[in-house]
């Protein structure tokens, strides 16, 4: 068989630019059908894109640190068994995305170019890959690549994590470097993304409080079991859950504003944002949450901000959320204001740290000084689709469900 393919960028993408960081072969490398070819990164996920076909890759159109739009062609895979490849021994020197001499085949045979080490290996990081090394304290020199010419990859740094290769952390110096820090196409994203939905839409935030007994309780009684069941029963199963439930109390919380006209959505996929450090967050997506228990609601969970954490989600787990939540209360934060919407969504639940404090409740009849466990939750909305009546109503709903969680429920 003779001819080429093409090596498409994926058209879907959750509203983020993506850059081409890594070449995972270089041109004349033999591929197989599906294997991973080259790596992806947007703001929100790191994303091998494998091979079309087997073959040769013949050329690569787009360079390492290339914008990546939707439907852009990667580079090109030659379809015959009888390819000339090029001599891997002439120079490459030049800069990136010369062009290696040899015997061309259509549009030819091109090479990126890198700086290498004294053993050859290539040594220019992507800010992935950068991250990763920095947070687990990782020299590269430690580290065996399997990219393109010793190229190390995320997932060369998570292998080498889960084999037991990584020492405790030092303590940090007391010192802090001053110095510019160059902005990756993630927080770039992250910026223009943030920009953008303060200048579109009208934010306004209401701010309830809300006693976590109930479900503490519950938990207490719950967790082991579903631990068991490879779920890990966490306060924010209980928040998604109750969060898809009120959205019965104000339907147009979970909907997006067009120009002329509201649209509704009967599913509520609800974003749960996951902190990385330094580097940002993610917001990986749990779908249909409303027709889901919280068994279900627990392991959707687990899962999704396991693989967030190990850079390891795919782009459909990040696309088609329609309200987010943000956690701000695991970082220490009480309340958060406003927190921005994630666009184009039309609100964004906060929740605040929990802790101890003294309210007062009717006991008996009379008021008593009570000692509960009280988190702030915030609902912050664009208010071009809704106004302060739905916002309190629907965490009017929320509170009530947190409030009154049944003890018997599986």
């Amino acid at each position: 068989m003779t001819g080429s393919t093409d090596i498409v960028m994926p058209l879907e993408q959750e509203g983020s630019k993506s850059v081409v960081r890594a070449w995972l072969k270089k041109v004349g490398d033999a591929v197989k059908r599906d294997e991973p070819i080259v790596e992806l990164e947007t703001d929100k996920v790191a994303v091998e894109v494998p091979a079309p076909a087997d073959g040769v890759l013949a050329s690569i159109a787009l360079n390492e640190g290339d914008d990546a739009a939707p439907g852009a062609v990667l580079g090109v895979i030659a379809l015959s068994s009888s390819l000339v490849i090029p001599d891997a021994t002439k120079s490459r020197s030049g800069t990136q995305g010369q062009a290696t001499e040899g015997r061309r085949l259509g549009s030819g045979f091109a090479a990126n170019a890198a700086p290498r080490n004294d053993d050859g290996r290539e040594m220019r990081l992507s800010p992935l890959v950068k991250r990763l090394l920095s947070e687990h304290r990782l020299s590269p020199a430690a580290i065996t690549g399997t990219g393109r010419d010793g190229r190390i990859t995320h997932k060369d740094i998570e292998d080498h994590i889960a084999r037991g290769s990584v020492r405790p952390a030092a303590k940090p110096s007391a010192a802090i470097a001053g110095g510019r820090i160059p902005h990756d196409a993630m927080r770039r994203s992250i910026a223009e993304h943030m920009t953008r939905s303060v200048a579109i839409a009208p934010h306004v935030t209401a701010v309830f409080e809300a006693d976590f007994s109930a479900i503490i309780a519950h938990r207490a009684s719950h967790k082991d079991r579903y631990a068991k069941a490879g779920a890990q029963l966490t306060f924010s199963a209980y928040i998604v859950r109750a969060a898809a439930e009120a959205m019965k109390a104000a339907p147009a919380v979970n909907a997006r504003w067009h120009d002329d006209f509201l649209e509704l959505f009967e599913d509520a996929n609800i974003g749960m944002g996951v902190a990385l450090g330094d580097k940002g967050l993610i917001v990986p997506v749990v779908r249909r949450a409303q027709a889901l228990t919280l068994m279900d609601t627990a392991a959707a969970l687990t899962d999704l901000t396991e693989r967030a954490r190990k850079n390891q989600l795919k782009p459909a787990d990040v696309q088609g959320g329609t309200f987010t939540i943000s956690n701000h209360g695991v970082s220490g934060s009480l309340v958060a204001t406003p927190i921005i919407i994630n666009q184009p969504q039309s609100a964004i639940l906060g929740v605040g740290k929990l802790e101890k404090r003294v309210v007062v409740r009717s006991v008996d009849g009379a008021d008593a000084m009570l000692i509960k466990p009280m988190a702030y939750v915030s609902l912050t909305i664009d208010h071009r689709v809704l106004d302060g009546h739905q916002t309190n109503a629907w965490l009017t709903r929320f509170v009530e469900i947190l409030e009154t969680w049944p003890q018997d429920d599986q």
